[in-house]
Parts: structure tokens; C-alpha cells; sequence
């Protein structure tokens, strides 16, 4: 399974939910591809220090080269090579269905995925059904850009509830987990 995750600048929520996608799968022993990007990135940025701190504030996701990460904005190649792409708020969303049409059946806020989302089906039937609703403000998952570092370990506790409830969503469909 191939999973885009989307945020604005791709130095904070996208790649933190990039990273909880990526020990999922392997802590799983799924064979997920997982790219992360923003729709308004500064090319090859690395993370911010509080997102940095955030992810290394939660135990499960283990010794990753976090600092690795350089930010890039979405791009028609991402959106074709994803089965699904998991935007942090509508804005997002929109931003897809704007710039690149073609991948409008793939993009949904993950919020709104986790608590809409059909439970049995195809990956590629319950993100479509999904994303035929509106996207909506009341999904997003809030940027903690310009916050304190209590905002973005809330944001970063946030996306590790929803990503190990996405698992739980994915596992239903055994064509995705090998």
C-alpha cells in the first residue's frame, strides 16, 4: 500500500504521522510505502525542533533518523503514485481536488476517514466513499506551527491515536498488510 500523508509546510503533522505510518507498518510487518508533502512547502526544509521533540516524546516509535527529514511539496507524481492520500484538515483537501483533480477520489482529512470510513472493503472503495463527502473544518487536525512545545506533543498524541486507529481500519483489508 502505497500512503501519502499532506499537511501545509510537511515540518510538522504530515511528517509526524509519516513517521507513526512508517513504525506501524513495521512493527506490523506490513510493507507500506509511506511519502509525506505539504501544499505550501519550502523545499528540502528539515523538521522543526519542537516536531523533532514531539516525536521523540512518544516511546512506540522507536530510534528513527527523524533529522533526516527534508520537507517538499506535493506533486502530480505523488498523487498518482498514492493509494491514499491522508490530509491533516480540509484546506488540504481542497488543495488536492484544485490542483490536482486526477487524485480527488484519494484524498481524505484523516480524522474524517478514522471516524467515517466504511469497516470492510477495499482500501481504494471506503477512501473514495470518503472523500465523495465535504471536507470539513471540524476533521482538521490542528497545525501546531508558532505553538509551544505542549501543542505540538498534543498534536503529535493526537495523529499516534488516530494512526494506530487507522491500523486497526487498514487490517480489515488483508490485501494491504503484504
Amino acid at each position: 500500500m502505497k500512503i501519502l500523508t499532506l499537511c501545509t509546510g510537511n515540518v510538522a503533522r504530515s511528517v509526524m504521522h509519516g513517521f507513526m505510518l512508517e513504525t506501524l507498518a513495521e512493527t506490523q510487518g506490513w510493507e507500506w510505502e509511506v511519502r509525506t508533502a505539504g501544499t505550501f512547502a519550502i523545499e528540502n526544509q528539515a523538521m522543526s525542533s519542537r516536531t523533532l521533540t514531539a516525536l521523540q516524546g512518544i516511546e512506540e516509535l522507536g530510534d528513527y533518523e527523524f533529522t533526516l527529514h527534508r520537507s517538499r511539496q506535493i506533486t502530480d507524481d505523488d498523487v498518482a503514485w498514492a493509494d491514499a492520500i491522508f490530509a491533516s484538515e480540509a484546506d488540504h483537501v481542497t488543495f488536492v481536488r484544485t490542483n490536482h483533480a486526477h487524485g480527488s477520489h484519494k484524498v481524505v482529512q484523516i480524522k474524517h476517514f478514522v471516524a467515517t470510513a466504511p469497516l470492510d472493503g477495499p482500501l481504494f472503495e471506503r477512501v473514495a466513499i470518503v472523500s465523495d463527502l465535504a471536507p470539513d473544518v471540524i476533521w482538521d487536525v490542528v497545525d501546531p506551527a508558532g505553538g509551544d512545545q505542549e501543542t505540538y506533543d498534543r498534536t503529535a498524541a493526537e495523529l499516534w491515536e488516530l494512526t494506530q486507529a487507522l491500523g486497526v481500519l487498514l487490517a480489515e483489508d488483508d490485501s494491504l498488510l503484504n
